[in-house]
C-alpha cells in the first residue's frame, strides 16, 4: 500500500501525466478541427483513460498537501494552487456526470417547457398492442472515421478509432421473455445521398434546384417521380400534373402543365415553356416553372445511390444504421438524426412486436414554462446580415405561482431555478419567427469551478507579496537594481554638470574619462551572453534583415574606425549602450580626421582631440551644433 502511495504521489508520475495530458489535448484540438467536436469527445475527452489522468491529477494534488505539509503559513500560496486545481477538476467532473445542457426552440407566441439535450440518444420503445416495455434511452457518441490516413492527424485518429473499438455497440433486452437485440451496423456523420457512377447501375438524371431558398441536388431514377417543393417532376415516367422529362428520338424533351421560361446560360438566350406542349429540353439552362427554378447540368448517367459524409452546415443530420434482431427475424434499419434535433421515430413491426426507434436529442421537461412574446431582429442597413437579435419572453412558473417578463439578448442571460438561458440563434425562414435559447443546468459544477478559479487568482496575487516566493526574490533584486541605477544617474548628472565647465582643462578631461571608463567596465557583459545577443536577427534602416552582430560591427567600425573598444568587441559595446545609454553619451569614441579642424571648431573641442563624445555635438540647452551645417550640405548638388 505504501509503495502504491509513493508512486501515486511521486514527482515523476506528475511530470509524466502532465506530458500525456498536454499531448492528448494537442491531438484532440487537431482532431476537433479536422473531424468535429463529437469525434474529439469520443476518441479523447470522454475516454476512460483521459478522465483517469484528471482523477489521478486531483488525487495527486490532494496527496501532496499532506506529503509536503502545505498546511503552514509559509506554504499558503502553494496550498492555494493545489486546492484551486482540485476544485477545477472536481467542477469539471460534476459538469460531465451530473449537469446537462441543450437548446430550447420556441416559435413566436408559443409556450413550451421542453428543451432538447445536447447529447444524442438511441431511444427504443417496444410493445405488442397490449403492453409496453419501459423505454430504453442510450447515450450515443460516435466518432467520424477518416476515409484514409492522408496525414499525421488522420493516422492518429484512425489509430485511436481502432483501439477504442470503433463505434460498435449492442443493446440486449427482452420483451415478455423473448430476446431482442439492437446491434451497430454503420454510422455516417452529416450524411447525404449522392450518385456513384456504375455501368451496372440504374440510370439517374441530376437536377439542381433552388426552390427552397438554397441549392439542392436531386437524383431522379428512371421511371420515378419526385415532389420538389410541391411541384411534381418525373423522368421517363409520364405523370399527370407533373413536369415530365423524357427521351424521344434520342433527345431529351419536356412537357409541363404550367407556363414557364428558360435561359441558356452559355449564350444568355431565353425561351418560353408553353403549357402542355412537348419541347426540346436544353441542358445547362435555368428553367423557371411555377415556383421552381432548376438546372439539369448533364445527360442521365448510370450509377448507384450511396450515403456519404458531407459538410455539417449543408447536411446536419447523421445516419445511424442498426440491426434489429428478434427471436425469429433480423432486419437492418436506417435512422436519421443528431444532437440538438428531434426527429420522428422509425415505426415498424417485426416478429409480432411493434417498434418505435429514434436517434437524436432527448426531450427534457423543465419545472416551468417559457413563452416567446416577441422575437426582435435588427439587420445592418442595406444588408441581410443580422446586427442584433433578442427574445422577449415570459417565464410562467405555475407551481410557485410566479410569472415575469424578461429580455434575453447577447450577454444578457436569464438565471432561474438553476437554469441559465442564453440567446443562441434564430430561424426566420418561415411565416413565424423562431428563437433558439441555449439552456444550461450546471449551478453546482459552475460554482465549484468558479471557486477553483478564485483560489488560483488569490494564490497568484498572494505570491506577489510574500518574501519567500520567486516573485519576492525578484522584487528584492529589482530594488537593488533600482538603487544602483539611482546612484549611476546621480554620478552621470554630476559628470554632465562638470563637463560643461571643463572644456579647456585637459587634466579634468582625463579624470572624467577615467570615471566613465570605470562605470562602463563595471557593467561589461560576459562574452558568451553578448555572442547570444549578437545572433538575434534585426531589420536595418534600409529594410535588410541581418544579425545584431553584423549591425554592431558595422556601427563600431563606421563611428570609431576600430573593431573593439576598451577590450570589448562590437556585441559587448552594443549591449553596453542598451544598458547604459546615459554613460555612453559622454564616452569619446566618435572618430574625427586629424585635418578636420573646422568640425572641431564648430563642436568646440581641442584641435588635437582625436575622438568626440555625443555630448560634444549638443549645447547645454540640447541644440544640435551641426544643424545648420547639415542643412547646408543637403542643399548642395552632389556631383558624381
Amino acid at each position: 500500500m505504501k509503495k502504491i502511495y509513493n508512486i501515486l504521489f511521486s514527482t515523476r508520475l506528475t511530470g509524466i501525466l502532465f506530458l500525456l495530458y498536454g499531448v492528448a489535448m494537442a491531438i484532440a484540438t487537431f482532431i476537433e478541427n479536422d473531424f468535429g467536436t463529437q469525434t474529439a469527445k469520443a476518441l479523447i475527452y470522454n475516454t476512460w483513460w483521459f478522465e483517469g489522468i484528471l482523477l489521478i491529477f486531483m488525487l495527486n494534488f490532494i496527496g501532496n498537501i499532506k506529503k509536503y505539509n502545505l498546511l503552514r503559513k509559509e506554504k499558503f500560496t502553494v496550498l492555494l494552487f493545489h486546492l484551486s486545481f482540485v476544485f477545477i477538476i472536481l467542477g469539471a467532473g460534476i459538469t460531465r456526470y451530473i449537469s446537462y445542457e441543450g437548446i430550447m426552440p420556441i416559435y413566436e407566441n408559443e409556450t413550451t417547457d421542453v428543451m432538447l439535450s445536447d447529447k444524442a440518444y438511441l431511444n427504443v420503445h417496444i410493445d405488442d398492442n397490449k403492453e409496453q416495455k419501459t423505454p430504453i434511452f442510450k447515450h450515443m457518441l460516435f466518432a467520424k472515421k477518416p476515409a484514409h490516413s492522408s496525414n499525421f492527424i488522420a493516422a492518429v485518429t484512425n489509430f485511436l478509432y481502432t483501439i477504442e473499438g470503433g463505434n460498435n455497440f449492442k443493446i440486449d433486452t427482452d420483451f415478455k421473455g423473448k430476446p431482442v437485440s439492437i446491434n451497430y451496423v454503420n454510422y455516417i456523420a452529416n450524411a447525404y445521398e449522392t450518385l456513384h457512377p456504375d455501368e451496372n447501375g440504374d440510370k439517374y438524371l441530376k437536377i439542381v434546384e433552388s426552390g427552397g431558398g438554397g441549392r439542392h441536388d436531386h437524383y431522379i431514377k428512371e421511371g420515378q417521380t419526385l415532389n420538389m417543393h410541391n411541384v411534381l417532376v418525373s423522368y421517363e415516367n409520364p405523370t399527370a400534373n407533373a413536369i415530365n422529362i423524357f427521351t424521344e428520338n434520342d433527345s431529351l424533351k419536356i412537357q409541363s402543365p404550367y407556363n414557364g421560361s428558360y435561359m441558356v446560360m452559355a449564350s444568355q438566350s431565353q425561351g418560353i415553356v408553353v403549357k402542355d406542349s412537348i419541347q426540346a429540353f436544353h441542358l445547362r439552362s435555368l428553367y423557371q416553372i411555377k415556383n421552381l427554378q432548376f438546372v439539369i447540368p448533364e445527360p442521365a448517367v448510370k450509377g448507384k445511390m450511396e450515403m456519404v459524409s458531407g459538410d455539417k452546415e449543408e447536411h446536419p443530420q447523421d445516419l445511424l444504421e442498426i440491426e434489429v434482431v428478434t427471436e425469429n427475424s433480423k432486419e437492418t434499419k436506417q435512422l436519421f438524426g443528431s444532437a440538438l434535433s428531434s426527429n420522428a421515430p422509425l415505426i415498424f413491426t417485426q416478429d409480432g412486436l411493434n417498434f418505435r426507434i429514434g436517434y437524436g436529442s432527448k426531450e427534457i421537461k423543465l419545472p416551468f414554462s417559457v413563452k416567446l412574446r416577441d422575437f426582435q431582429l435588427e439587420r445592418y442597413p442595406g444588408s441581410m446580415s443580422p446586427k442584433s437579435y433578442a427574445s422577449e419572453i415570459t417565464v410562467i412558473d405555475k407551481p410557485n405561482a410566479k410569472e415575469f417578463d424578461f429580455r434575453i439578448f447577447m450577454n444578457h442571460v436569464l438565471d432561474y431555478q438553476g437554469y441559465r438561458f442564453f440567446q443562441s440563434s434564430y430561424n426566420d425562414s418561415g411565416e413565424v419567427e423562431q428563437t433558439f435559447l441555449s439552456v444550461n443546468h450546471d449551478m453546482l459544477g459552475t460554482w465549484t469551478t468558479y471557486i477553483g478559479y478564485f483560489l488560483l487568482f488569490l494564490g497568484l496575487v498572494w505570491s506577489l507579496f510574500l518574501k519567500s516566493t520567486r516573485f519576492g526574490f525578484l522584487r528584492k533584486n529589482l530594488e537593488k537594481v533600482k538603487k544602483k541605477k539611482a546612484k549611476l544617474v546621480a554620478i552621470l548628472a554630476f559628470l554632465s554638470f562638470g563637463f560643461s565647465y571643463a572644456q579647456e582643462d585637459h587634466s579634468s578631461h582625463n579624470r572624467q574619462y577615467q570615471t566613465i571608463d570605470s562605470l562602463i567596465n563595471n557593467q561589461i557583459i560576459q562574452q558568451e551572453h553578448a555572442n547570444r545577443f549578437g545572433e538575434l536577427v534585426i531589420q536595418d534602416e534600409g529594410g535588410r534583415m541581418k544579425p545584431v552582430n553584423t549591425f554592431a560591427s558595422e556601427l563600431l567600425r563606421k563611428v570609431s574606425k576600430k573593431d573593439t573598444y576598451k577590450n570589448m568587441d562590437a556585441d559587448q559595446v552594443l549591449v553596453s549602450m542598451v544598458i547604459s545609454p546615459r554613460a555612453w553619451y559622454f564616452v569619446p569614441f566618435i572618430y574625427i580626421k586629424k585635418d578636420n579642424t573646422k568640425l572641431r571648431e564648430v563642436i568646440g573641442i581641442p584641435t588635437d582631440q582625436e575622438f568626440a563624445r555625443f555630448s560634444d555635438l549638443f549645447t547645454d540647452q540640447g541644440t544640435y551644433k551641426l544643424k545648420d551645417a547639415v542643412a547646408a550640405a543637403h542643399k548642395k548638388k552632389i556631383k558624381k
